[in-house]
């Protein structure tokens, strides 16, 4: 080979097949054999530009070859991308004659987020390194010398392992003039030449012929191979065994026995005896791999099967046979016999499994949320069987998170089809089952396995959002106190938990000074002396926080601790004031029995039962002269003081709560009797108390600001009546209301029946009081006594004043008489009936807007009781009549003149019902 033939050579040629359902490219490169270890043959880099700049970090993108075997013969650089030769390549050793032979390989680029999956197709070209050669120098050849011109005889094919032009093309024979030779192919494409006879031999005059037979290629530079043929010149016989046919086609299938007949070859000879007797046999020019493999029965001619035929290997057979007679100078009978081998599905389909983990063929390995379509592993698949023998169907069992993905020919993608979660499931088993379409269809299976890694996905849980715990006040500091307890599915430090406590403060402190929490297993201690008295509960939040990278998840829960009361303190007395633990009592000669003495009030700190308490006297009353309550610690005078001999008591009172054990507290009263001048009941001597004393002064200051403000009141109500004596016009509520649009009187809301109220008074006028939302507030207080001769009196007088004011307001042809004959509902019901038919018309009186002049001599004289009224049918609490918790003068006045109206349990009777409804 000429230094030409060392440089690189590779074709530009990219054949660039896009499909849409192709996570890549085919790229096809051709290179010669036998080139330098080391040469770049092409960088992907450059060939994928197109591709590899759509992606978002194309700078970044690696490159990993995804091949068998450990010294590869073409290497990818993983970060450059370039295909360089890894190893010596013989194409004669790769290949062997198949006109095709390439190196095929896929590329994925990294990382495998962005997965692309290039697949690469080097054709290695053959060079002229090899010579024809002959299995032997010297081909010895017999002739009788009685064969016919034109007789052939089949030479030794020559050998040459190059493959195209640089392959065996032509065979040449020496000069002469007797021979001459013809170069024939047979059907497997190999080149063979018959030796021709093309003169008349005459033994006598010439018995041997040496002739150089030379084979030679095309290739350049061009090569060549002789072998020397060594013809004898013998005596003939004169007849030649025939074959029936010059050639036979003979299918065979390759899972034939051995053994199988695979011809009975019959050739005839009309010479009778030795000359008559055939012999079988290969010619001598066939191959050794013909002869290990076929059979051939010398004497019956029955061509078998010697050894098993595989059509993958060899897809047929050229066999020469000859037939010979025993006479001498016999000519023997050549035949071709052709053996075309008949494919079975007798291979089965090979599964090759590329994971992303070097050195354990069986484990791929994922994280956990990866993004669905995540490679895993690339499957191949081949069947060395031809037709649908050789066609596979390939399936994914195992999972259904997990898919197949065709990519080109018989080249899958397994991806993930779901997001996993490695706390759900750390490992999944998978199996790849591949299976032709022959008849009967075979199948291979592969497993192997999918580990998903840990990532930091999932934060410590608490069980419970809020913890709640006691413990009991006075504990030692360090004590135990409880545990919470965070859990964290995810693996090493993704799962690792350490506890705090987040700041807060109680009264003032940190909770780090009341609490601590072991950071390693969440057990929390006391550390202080808790008491119940200054803090009885305690809240804080624990943050249970992992050890993932980068990030750490973290959680929080609330523990709330609360601290259980202890009877640890005693009764405390704050009334009356002691001194040296003695109190002194002074009681009036003149007390009755059930006088109280004094009460002793005590405070306990502690709660519950711990605080409640109990007074009882230990010593100083033997005669029972004094009687405590014990829940009250209220103290009276049993018996009467001037029935008493003795002026002075040293009482001994102990004050102890109900706790376990009990604690408490003893006090010493001192009492002693002074004289008083009037004798004292048990309600007027208590007046005489120091208490009593403040409740009055209380009272009359209250009485004092009261009266100045009723005065002012009814100032400003005579001043208002004045202004409306000079107002000739009144207001008539049974008027519409659109007659009054513009008067200056109109009440700032529309009048109802409810509105009005009939009030007598002591003198018999009748001040309307306007009532919005009746409430048993602002009701009158109808006493619900049995009624008297004195209350029957007021009712009769009550409804004579009312008829005397109803009579100012009807017409002059109307007449009402009313005697004290008549019934009290009677009366009521006919004034309500009047009020009903429109005849009798009150003029209700708002605050601020006194209508009628027909009252104004009426409020003279009811001045004194300060009716205000707000407008909204409610007394104020600032009027003069309204006081929470007793009755006003004007509701003791309605009490006692409507009582007689109702019934003793305060219903009203059913006649007078029956009126109102009317009305």
């Amino acid at each position: 080979m000429n230094a030409k033939m060392h440089f690189r050579f590779v074709f530009a040629l990219l054949v660039v097949s896009f499909n849409s359902e192709v996570l890549g490219k085919n790229l096809k490169y051709r290179i010669y054999e036998e080139q330098r270890v080391g040469s770049v043959i092409a960088r992907l880099s450059e060939d994928v530009a197109d591709i590899l700049v759509k992606l978002p970090n194309p700078s970044t993108v690696r490159f990993r070859a995804m091949q068998r075997g450990n010294s590869p013969l073409l290497v990818v650089n993983e970060d450059s991308g370039e295909i360089s030769i890894g190893a010596k390549i013989d194409r004669e050793q790769l290949c062997q004659k198949n006109l095709n032979c390439s190196i095929e390989f896929d590329v994925i680029t990294l990382p495998t987020e962005h997965l692309q999956l290039f697949h690469i197709e080097v054709e290695v070209l053959d060079i002229n390194d090899n010579s024809p050669q002959f299995s032997r120098p010297l081909i010895p050849i017999e002739i009788s010398e009685s064969a016919a011109v034109g007789t052939r005889i089949p030479l030794d094919s020559a050998f040459d392992p190059d493959v195209g032009e640089n392959s065996l093309h032509t065979y040449s024979l020496s000069a002469n003039d007797f021979f001459n030779i013809e170069v024939r192919t047979r059907t497997d494409g190999a080149k063979y030449a018959e030796l021709i006879v093309v003169r008349e031999l005459d033994r006598e005059l010439k018995s041997s012929y040496e002739l150089q037979l030379t084979a030679s290629d095309m290739g350049v530079p061009q090569r060549s191979g002789s072998s020397i043929l060594k013809i004898s010149i013998s005596d003939s016989n004169d007849n030649s065994p025939a074959f029936e046919q010059q050639s036979y086609i003979i299918q065979l299938l390759e899972n034939s026995p051995i053994g199988t007949l695979l011809l009975d070859l019959n050739a005839t000879d009309p010479d009778e005896g030795a000359n008559g007797k055939i012999v079988y046999s290969f010619s001598s020019h066939v191959s050794p791999k013909i002869i290990e493999t076929f059979k051939i029965d010398s004497e019956r001619g029955h061509l078998t099967l010697f050894k098993q035929v595989d059509y993958e290997i060899t897809k047929s057979y050229e066999i020469d046979v000859q037939a010979q007679d025993l006479g001498p100078n016999s000519i023997p009978a050549h035949c071709k016999i052709i053996i075309k081998v008949v494919d079975v599905n007798d291979n089965k389909p090979e599964i090759n499994i590329n994971l992303m983990s070097p050195g354990k063929e069986e484990i791929s390995y994922i994280f956990e949320g990866d993004p669905i379509d995540t490679f895993v592993a690339l499957v191949r698949v081949q069947d060395k069987d031809s037709g649908l023998n050789g066609e596979i169907v390939c399936r994914l069992h195992g999972h259904g998170h997990f898919k197949l993905q065709k990519t080109y020919e018989n080249n899958y993608l397994i991806l993930t089809n779901a997001t996993l979660d490695r706390e759900k499931r750390s490992e999944y088993s998978l199996t790849v089952i591949a299976e032709d379409k022959g008849t009967p269809s075979l199948s291979t299976v592969k497993h192997f396995t999918v580990q998903i890694n840990d990532v930091n996905d999932n934060p410590p849980h608490f069980q419970r959002s809020r913890y709640e715990f006691a413990i009991s006040e006075n504990n030692s500091p360090g004590a135990y106190i409880t545990t919470v307890t965070a859990t964290d599915p995810d693996l090493g430090e993704n799962g690792q938990v350490t506890y705090t406590m987040l700041e807060s403060f109680i009264l003032g402190s940190s909770i780090t000074t009341y609490v601590t929490i072991d950071p390693s297993n969440g057990a929390i201690y006391a550390l202080r002396i808790f008491d119940h008295e200054e803090v009885s509960q305690i809240t804080f939040v624990v943050e249970a926080r992992d050890g993932g990278s980068p990030k750490q998840l973290v959680s929080n829960t609330t523990v709330v601790l609360t601290i259980i009361d202890e009877n640890d303190n005693i009764p405390v007395v704050i009334g009356p004031a002691l001194r040296n633990n003695t109190a002194e009592i002074s009681i009036p000669k003149g007390a009755e029995s059930g006088f109280h003495v004094t009460r002793i009030r005590a405070m306990d700190r502690d709660s519950g039962v711990n605080a409640e308490l109990s007074c009882s006297i230990v010593a100083g009353n033997e005669e029972n002269i004094f009687v405590i309550d014990p829940r009250s610690c209220d103290i009276h005078t049993n018996v009467s003081m001037e029935s008493v001999p003795y002026t002075e008591w040293e009482l001994s009172v102990v004050i102890q709560d109900k706790g376990n054990p009990q604690l408490h507290t003893k006090v010493l009263l001192k009492c002693m009797i002074f004289e008083y001048a009037e004798s004292v009941t048990s309600t007027a001597m208590t007046s005489v108390s120091q208490a009593s004393l403040d409740v009055s002064m209380i009272i009359i200051i209250s009485l004092g600001a009261i009266c100045a403000v009723l005065l002012v009141i009814m100032v400003l109500f005579a001043t208002r009546c004045n202004r409306e004596k000079k107002d000739t016009r009144s207001y008539n509520c049974r008027v519409a209301e659109s007659t009054y649009q513009h008067h200056p009187k109109r009440p700032s809301r529309q009048i109802h029946k409810g509105d009005i109220t009939l009030v007598p008074t002591v003198n018999g006028t009748l001040p309307i009081r306007s009532h919005h939302r009746p409430s048993p507030s602002s009701s009158p207080t109808l006493e619900r006594g049995q009624m008297g001769s004195r209350q029957s009196h007021n009712s009769h007088q009550s409804l004579n004043s009312l008829v005397t004011i109803s009579s100012n307001h009807v017409p002059e042809n109307f007449s009402l008489e009313l005697t004290h004959a008549t019934p009290a509902v009677e009366q009521v019901s006919q004034l309500l009936s009047m009020l009903h038919q429109g005849q009798y018309q009150p003029r209700p009186s708002f605050r601020g807007n006194k209508y009628s002049r027909s009252y104004r001599y009426a409020l003279q004289d009811m001045d004194k009781f300060s009716l205000k009224d707000s407008g909204r049918g409610d007394s104020e609490a600032g009027d003069s009549d309204y006081d929470l918790g007793r009755d006003s003068p004007i509701d003791r006045l309605l009490g006692e003149g409507f009582s007689d109206l109702f019934l003793t349990d305060g219903r009203i009777p059913a006649d007078l019902k029956t009126e109102a409804y009317k009305g």
